[in-house]
């Protein structure tokens, strides 16, 4: 098998730094000595076989769960270490969409979006009325969606308007669940050209997790491989498909792969062609 390569990039400023993580849930051991660092302004995706952890890893970094052993810093603090005044305000420095959107089946679009900063009364209620509909036409909706309960949203919307929500504090640091899950191809499309836009005119720092080969490619600076419990190498999908193992064989050699990387930028030498499944 071929050595992996180290989880750590060469990079103007690291903002995530995981070391030697440790996380189990009473005999299950979930992580053991991961390590992984995320670097401002990349678009990192995470991918990894069912029960690798991916979102379990997650949730360690943005404080939702402790780690059982090892360390974890964001933007220099450790989330877990922090008092609750604190951790609020390392949070506001991020945004988090969750998978299936998470939106609140009761409240409007408009009050959705204003959660965050209403939470933090900071500001009257009619200037975060303003500031949510701004995030609403961020996202590609308009005005009129801003009444709509969830139900009357469609999948795409409701992708949208968890995205605004994740804005709503204009973080610098995003992180989505399966942001493409459930969308037509169309959808995801469109969802996709989205996030590059987002990311580009904010400036964004993206952690992103997703199954979705087309995403994984379009958007995806690195790509961290969770298997046997570790982050097996993240890197560039031209450098991943060099490491002979079997998940990055299954995964990123098949069919759909090869179609996938067919929207890569046109390679520059060898490495940036993806092997048609030799060892």
């Amino acid at each position: 098998m071929n050595a992996p390569m180290p989880a750590t990039p060469a990079c103007g400023e690291t903002i995530i730094e995981v070391r030697n993580l440790v996380k189990r849930y009473g005999d299950n051991l979930v992580h053991d000595g991961l390590d992984l660092d995320v670097c401002r302004g990349e678009v990192l995706s995470i991918v990894g076989g069912s029960g690798t952890g991916k979102t379990v890893l997650l949730r360690q970094i943005v404080g939702l769960e402790r780690p059982t052993s090892g360390s974890i810093k964001v933007f220099g603090e450790s989330p877990s270490t922090l008092r609750p005044a604190q951790l609020q305000a390392l949070r506001n420095r991020w945004g988090l969409q969750f998978q299936r959107g998470a939106l609140f089946s009761a409240l409007s679009v408009i009050d959705n979006i204003a959660l965050p900063m209403r939470e933090l009364r900071a500001l009257p209620d009619n200037l975060i009325c303003q500031a949510s509909l701004l995030k609403l036409q961020l996202v590609g909706l308009s005005a009129k969606d801003a009444d709509k309960k969830p139900s009357d949203l469609s999948g795409g919307m409701i992708k949208r308007v968890a995205l605004a929500r994740a804005l709503a504090l204009e973080p610098e640091l995003v992180f989505l669940d399966e942001p493409t899950a459930g969308l037509d191809p169309m959808a995801s499309d469109d969802y996709v050209a989205l996030i590059r836009e987002l990311r580009r005119e904010l400036g964004l720092t993206v952690v992103m997790i997703t199954h979705d080969l087309d995403t994984l490619v379009a958007l995806s600076d690195r790509v961290a491989v969770l298997a046997d419990h570790k982050v097996l190498a993240a890197a560039p999908i031209p450098e991943l498909v060099k490491i002979d193992h079997p998940f990055i064989r299954e995964y990123f050699l098949g069919d759909r792969a090869q179609r996938a990387m067919q929207a890569l930028p046109a390679p520059t030498g060898d490495a940036a062609r993806l092997p048609s499944g030799e060892s």
